[in-house]
């Protein structure tokens, strides 16, 4: 690859969204990658600058290191595109609907993709009915944030209310959904339409199951397992269903999907989708990408290779 033909690159990094710190691990760990291969890549925070300044400093195209609102949720790719700048990631429409729980499952429901009963509440009141129709454990959280913010493991109903309360400080929609008791894995996609490829599965062991935000990206006590260990037609059916989930929503690029096998029949059930994943030390899909022989700087490239505009796809990704 040129790098050279790449041109100036933005690392977009930091934001203001709930999951800021994360956001600068992934941003710095991009940025190092791009620049020890030659990019002229430079750091960029939007919470700190006006996102116009890309254009007048003569920015060829952005790396989206940005997690959580205002960074993958469609807003910064808008702004990108009326920039003109190609960007790293799904477009406006997929990363906005991807950003939202209920209306990733909505679709991935409609097309017979398999995912969690869930309901929306809007009160404690409707959060204990959600409790009393899904039944033990549910799972309350957010319905537009990441990195398991404001998530709560409802196993009885006097909980309700708290976990309720929780949610909604992130979020004025929230979602109850049924918890899938069983092994917890993740799988990135990257590439393009029909030319989108997922990446081997990994299995996560979090202690006593607790995945959580600090569990993600601050311990080391969480285990990984990629290879994955499962039996490879579980791995591949995985690997199957989340290709489609990514197609369905009109992504590209790159992202990761949660999948639960449900224990009592070995069903994969899809949680949800990130379009703007991790990069930092803990992050799932390098790991990933190194058990399929692409290092941390090879797939930093691959990526940034990528950036495209809504309807310019192609035309983008040929010129790098």
């Amino acid at each position: 690859m040129d790098v050279q033909a790449l041109g100036k690159v933005a690392v977009l990094m930091g934001g203001s969204s709930s999951e800021r710190e994360v956001s600068l691990m992934s941003g710095s760990g991009v940025l190092q990658a791009l620049r020890s291969q030659g990019v002229d890549a430079h750091a960029f925070d939007p919470a700190e600058r006006d996102i116009g300044e890309l254009k007048k400093e003569g920015f060829a195209r952005c790396f989206i290191a940005l997690h959580g609102r205002h960074g993958e949720d469609g807003t910064v790719q808008g702004a990108l595109e009326l920039l003109r700048i190609p960007y790293t990631g799904p477009g406006v429409m997929a990363s906005s609907m991807a950003m939202d729980k209920v209306m990733t499952k909505r679709i991935w429901r409609f097309e017979g993709l398999p995912t969690p009963d869930w309901r929306m509440v809007a009160s404690a009141g409707q959060t204990r009915a959600a409790f009393a129709a899904l039944g033990a454990p549910m799972i309350v959280k957010p319905a537009r944030d990441g990195s398991s913010m404001g998530l709560t493991k409802v196993e009885d109903a006097s909980q309700c209310e708290a976990a309720y309360a929780l949610a909604a400080k992130y979020d004025e929609e929230v979602l109850c959904e049924q918890f899938i008791s069983g092994d917890e894995t993740t799988c990135a996609v990257l590439g393009e339409g029909r030319g989108a490829q997922a990446l081997p599965v990994i299995r996560i062991v979090a202690p006593d199951g607790n995945y959580d935000y600090q569990n993600k990206y601050f311990t080391d006590v969480t285990q990984y397992h990629c290879p994955s260990g499962l039996p490879a037609e579980e791995e591949a059916e995985i690997q199957r269903i989340v290709e489609q989930a990514f197609r369905t929503l009109g992504c590209r690029g790159w992202a990761r999907a949660d999948i639960m096998i449900r224990a009592s029949d070995r069903k994969p059930f899809l949680l949800e989708i990130n379009t703007s994943p991790g990069m930092t030390g803990h992050s799932l899909v390098p790991m990933a990408a190194r058990a399929k022989g692409i290092s941390y700087e090879a797939l930093c490239l691959r990526i940034l290779a990528t950036a495209s505009l809504d309807g310019d796809a192609h035309a983008v990704e040929g010129s790098a």
